[in-house]
C-alpha cells in the first residue's frame, strides 16, 4: 500500500518537474548571469555531457558541495585502488565545489556538473553515462534521480547519510512519507553519520538490513597535494606571521563577522601585535568585510590582491577558495564558523584539528554535532564550544596567554581527529564492496 502511494506521488512529482522545466531553465540562466553557475559548462546541469563516455563499467559518485565533495575523494581513491577496471564519474552541484574538487580528483576520474532533478535532465544524463552503481553523499535524496535509476536497475548507496531535523519533519508529513519510504527502499546500502541519523532513516521506513556504520568520512578528508606555486604562497604567509600572534576565524557566514570583529577589537587591547585571519565562506563577503574595516581606519590585507601582512596589519582576509585546509597550518588557534547564529549548521572541525589547531566553535553546529560530540568524548579539550563574543574572546585570551594550555588543546584536537579517522575509509570500502559493488560489477 505504501509503495503504491509512493509511486503515485512520484508520478505527480515527475509530471511537475516536466511542467516546471522551462522555469527551471530560466532560473539556471539567471544563475549563470550572477556567476553562480559555470559560464560555459552550465548545460551539464541539463544532463548534457561535455566529455566522451569511455567504454566499460561506470561508477558514479555525487556530492552537492565542497565539503561533501572532498569527503568523497578518499573513497574514490580506495575504489580505484581496489577496482582499477572501473570508470569513475564524479559530479557536484555547486560552482565553488567545481573550482576545488576537479583539481583534487585522481587522474582518470571524469568530472561533470550534476543534472537538475528534472525528468528530462536526469533521463538524458543516465542514458548517456549508463552507470551501474550510483553513490550519493549525505542528503542528496532526489526523486527523479533515485527512482529513475532504480527503474533502470542501477544499484545505489548513500554514504555519510544525514537528515536535518527540519528535513525529517517535512518528510514525516503523511503526504510525503510514502515517497521518501519508496525512495529509501531502492538503496542497497545506507551508512548514516550517527545513531541518531540511523534512527531517523528507520523512522522514514528505510530497511534496517541496508543500514551499516563506518564513521564520518569528513574525519578522513585528505590534504591533497599542492602545486609548488601553492606551497610557496602558503609558506610566504607563514613567514609573514613568524613573529606575530595569530588566530583564524574560518568559514564565516554573513552576520558572524560582527562577532569575530568584536572579539578582534577586544583581543587587540591586550595583544597589540595580534593578527586575526578571517576566511569567509564566500569570497565576496571578504571584500565586504575589508571595506567596512577600512572605513574604521583598520589596516586590512586581502589575499586575492596578493597583499602582504605588514607591521601595521592586524586583519588578513582570505577571500579565495580551496586553501583553507592548508591555511589551518599557519595558525595555532582556529574558530570554525557557521556556528554563531541561529539557523546555521556548523562546518567541519576535524580539518582544523588535523592541522594541529586548538579548535573552537559556536553553539549552532547542526549535523556536525555528532562530530563535535565524538571529539569531546575522546578528549573534552579537543573542541571548545563557546556561546557568543564574550565566551569566545575569553577562551582565545586564555589560549594566547598560556603556551602550555594552548599546546594541550592543540594536541588533544589532533589526537582526537587521528583516532576517529582511523579505519573509516577501509570500513566504508568493505561495506560498499560487500553490499553494492560485488553484486553490480562481479
Amino acid at each position: 500500500m505504501a509503495a503504491t502511494k509512493g509511486k503515485l506521488i512520484y508520478k505527480v512529482y515527475r509530471a511537475l518537474s516536466y511542467g516546471l522545466s522551462p522555469l527551471l531553465y530560466l532560473h539556471l540562466r539567471w544563475r549563470v548571469l550572477r556567476g553562480l553557475e559555470h559560464p560555459s559548462r552550465w548545460p551539464e546541469r541539463l544532463g548534457r555531457p561535455s566529455h566522451a563516455r569511455p567504454p566499460g563499467p561506470l561508477l558514479w559518485f555525487h556530492a552537492v558541495s565542497l565539503g561533501e565533495g572532498l569527503a568523497t575523494i578518499p573513497v574514490i581513491k580506495q575504489c580505484i585502488q581496489r577496482r582499477p577496471d572501473l570508470i569513475v564519474l564524479m559530479t557536484t552541484t555547486t560552482y565553488s565545489a567545481f573550482q576545488v574538487v576537479k583539481n583534487c580528483l585522481p587522474t582518470g576520474v571524469i568530472y561533470q556538473f550534476a543534472p537538475l532533478d528534472t525528468a528530462a535532465s536526469i533521463d538524458t544524463f543516465i542514458e548517456y553515462w549508463k552507470p551501474k552503481v550510483i553513490i550519493l553523499m549525505e542528503s542528496e535524496l532526489w526523486p527523479n534521480l533515485i527512482l529513475g535509476a532504480s527503474q533502470r536497475g542501477i544499484d545505489m548507496a548513500l554514504l555519510n547519510a544525514r537528515m536535518s531535523a527540519t528535513s525529517f519533519k517535512h518528510w514525516s508529513i503523511p503526504v510525503f512519507l510514502p515517497l521518501i519510504s519508496f525512495m529509501l527502499s531502492k538503496f542497497s546500502l545506507i551508512l548514516p553519520l550517527s545513531n541518531l541519523q540511523a534512527i531517523r532513516f528507520q523512522l522514514l521506513q528505510a530497511s534496517p538490513l541496508v543500514i551499516s556504520f563506518a564513521g564520518d568520512l569528513k574525519f578522513a578528508v585528505e590534504n591533497v597535494g599542492m602545486s609548488e606555486k601553492e606551497i610557496k604562497k602558503v609558506e610566504d604567509l607563514r613567514a609573514q606571521l613568524a613573529y606575530r600572534q595569530a588566530w583564524m576565524a574560518s568559514s564565516i557566514h554573513k552576520g558572524e563577522e560582527e562577532v569575530i570583529l568584536q572579539v578582534h577589537r577586544m583581543l587587540l587591547e591586550a595583544h597589540p601585535n595580534l593578527v586575526t585571519v578571517i576566511v569567509p565562506r564566500h569570497p565576496q563577503h571578504g571584500k565586504e568585510i575589508a571595506l567596512e574595516m577600512q572605513k574604521e581606519g583598520q589596516n586590512v590585507a586581502l589575499r586575492s590582491r596578493g597583499e602582504n601582512i605588514t607591521s601595521g596589519t592586524n586583519i588578513y582576509i582570505v577571500d579565495t577558495l580551496g586553501e583553507l585546509r592548508y591555511l589551518y597550518g599557519i595558525t595555532s588557534i582556529a574558530v570554525v564558523g557557521g556556528s554563531f547564529l541561529p539557523g546555521l549548521a556548523g562546518h567541519n572541525v576535524s580539518e582544523a584539528a588535523a592541522a594541529g589547531c586548538a579548535v573552537l566553535t559556536g553553539p549552532y553546529v547542526g549535523h556536525f554535532s555528532s562530530m563535535v560530540a565524538k571529539m569531546q568524548q575522546f578528549n573534552p579539550m579537543s573542541v571548545l564550544q563557546v556561546h557568543g563574543k564574550v565566551d569566545l574572546g575569553g577562551a582565545i585570551k586564555n589560549l594566547l596567554k598560556d603556551d602550555k594550555v594552548l599546546e594541550a588543546h592543540r594536541m588533544a584536537a589532533k589526537q582526537a581527529q587521528q583516532a576517529l579517522a582511523s579505519g573509516i575509509i577501509v570500513g566504508t570500502w568493505n561495506s560498499l564492496n560487500s553490499k553494492v559493488l560485488r553484486s553490480a560489477f562481479g
